[in-house]
């Protein structure tokens, strides 16, 4: 893609907009910066771009800035339905979002990853496999490093392995991965979709562009992911953990197999597996099933699923205190993520659930308890509809913390005796108390430390 002395409007001065911005004038375009906030408000972005050229027009509302514009990027949190996005169009601006942005630059082939849950995980592991394979392999997306920051600098011989959002997703074009897999799709998000199928549509647009020498790997046991599959133009392949499947991954006597134009390979015992629970079991088969079919030997996936600890905020184990054991599962930002995490569960558990709005109901993390959960503290702006919903399933041992997310780790503390544990897996999104949720689960773990 040749920008140079395109006049560039970058919307979003996160992570993805300073990235965007940066590649964007170190290729020749004349860059403006938007945010909703203002020049004080982010000194970490002002201070991320000390070295870039650029229009500062943060805190202006972005439909003021059209009228020069060749194209606009948007960073993942603005939505492609926002109403600037929306005249530009009408106007003939070209309207893309980063990760679009960063695959028209990107050499490597991408691996692609996105569902619901168990995307970060999946996407690491998957990350691993390769280079156990022996690939230069760039791990990027909503993982945490902006495709568009490395893509510039990979090799057609290395390859990308991308978290890809739904947030993301809708606002490609040509974005196309190699080699992709849906891994369950739940309700979430809705307060920026409206509706499941809005959701799902989103997902599926990672479809639009794959050919027939591409694989789509789909989840056999989440009906919802597999009727995706009609959509697909490239091949299609499966994983369960619940049954065989004809082409791709699944246990059998407990054995991890892959299987693809009828040969079958053994890879590892699903008990050899580091990370817990029979989501991380539907996790490895993803992996397995979207790395295998690009050409990875069976023995670099059997030693990346032996190896591989899991990811920070995910069931993460941080310390001991008194015989009390503190589990931090910030990555549980909606009701089905906590429930996964509940099914983890193995000795008694004070829950921490709470934070911001996503319009979710909640009653299938009650539901999930089978007597695992011995009380819920309930803190944040959601805490008191999260008590609500408890009490719609009959669950009344519940604890509303009106105070600071530190009063609520304290409360959950006090909660305990020697053998129990304490697990922070909040079923919301973070911004109430939080920039993201690595902050609250980086605070969590400063707080129990520290007892």
């Amino acid at each position: 893609m040749n920008v140079k002395g395109m006049r560039v409007l970058v919307v979003g001065m996160a992570k993805s907009g300073i990235a965007s911005a940066e590649l964007l004038a170190s290729e020749g375009a004349f860059v403006t910066i938007n945010d909703k906030k203002t020049k004080e408000e982010l000194p970490e972005a002002i201070q991320a771009l000390e070295h870039v050229i650029y229009i500062d027009a943060l805190g202006i509302d972005p439909i003021e800035l059209l009228d020069d514009k060749d194209l606009i990027v948007l960073s993942p949190g603005v939505p492609i339905a926002a109403p600037f996005a929306v005249e530009a169009k009408k106007r003939g601006i070209k309207v893309i979002g980063e990760i679009e942005l960063g695959y028209l630059y990107a050499k490597a082939p991408i691996v692609a990853i996105t569902g619901t849950n168990g995307k970060t995980t999946t996407t690491a592991l998957t990350g691993e496999i390769f280079k156990y394979a022996g690939f230069n392999t760039y791990v990027l997306g909503n993982i945490g490093i902006p495709l568009v920051k490395e893509a510039p600098k990979t090799n057609p011989e290395d390859v990308i392995v991308a978290e890809v959002a739904g947030f993301q997703l809708e606002s490609t074009e040509r974005f196309r991965a190699h080699s992709c897999a849906f891994l369950n799709l739940t309700e979430d998000h809705l307060d920026r979709f409206k509706t499941m199928e809005n959701y799902g549509a989103a997902k599926a647009m990672l479809l639009n562009n794959q050919v027939s020498d591409d694989f789509a790997i789909f989840n056999a046991d989440d009906s919802l992911v597999s009727n995706m599959a009609k959509k697909a133009k490239g091949r299609v392949l499966w994983f369960s953990r619940k049954h065989e499947v004809e082409s791709g991954a699944f246990v059998r006597d407990g054995e991890i197999i892959f299987k693809m134009d009828g040969r079958e390979n053994a890879i590892c015992r699903a008990a050899e597996l580091k990370i817990p629970g029979a989501h991380n079991l539907e996790n490895a088969l993803a992996a397995v099933a979207v790395s295998l079919p690009t050409g990875v030997p069976p023995e670099a996936a059997a030693k990346a699923l032996r190896s591989f600890p899991g990811v920070e905020h995910r069931i993460e184990f941080v310390c001991e205190k008194d015989g009390v054991r503190y589990i931090n599962d910030s990555k549980g930002t909606n009701p089905d993520s906590t429930v996964k995490a509940v099914e983890s569960i193995e000795r008694p558990t004070v829950l921490m659930m709470g934070g911001s709005n996503k319009n979710s109901d909640y009653t299938p993390v009650f539901d999930a308890f089978n007597g695992k959960v011995k009380a819920v503290v309930a803190y944040g702006f959601t805490r008191n509809q999260i008590e609500r919903d408890a009490k719609k399933t009959g669950y009344s041992s519940i604890y509303i913390c009106d105070g600071s997310f530190e009063d609520a780790v304290r409360l959950a503390k006090s909660l305990t005796k020697n053998g129990d544990d304490v697990m922070l897996s909040p079923a919301c999104a973070s911004y109430d108390m939080f920039n993201n949720f690595e902050e609250r689960g980086r605070v969590f773990k400063e707080l129990t430390r520290s007892f």
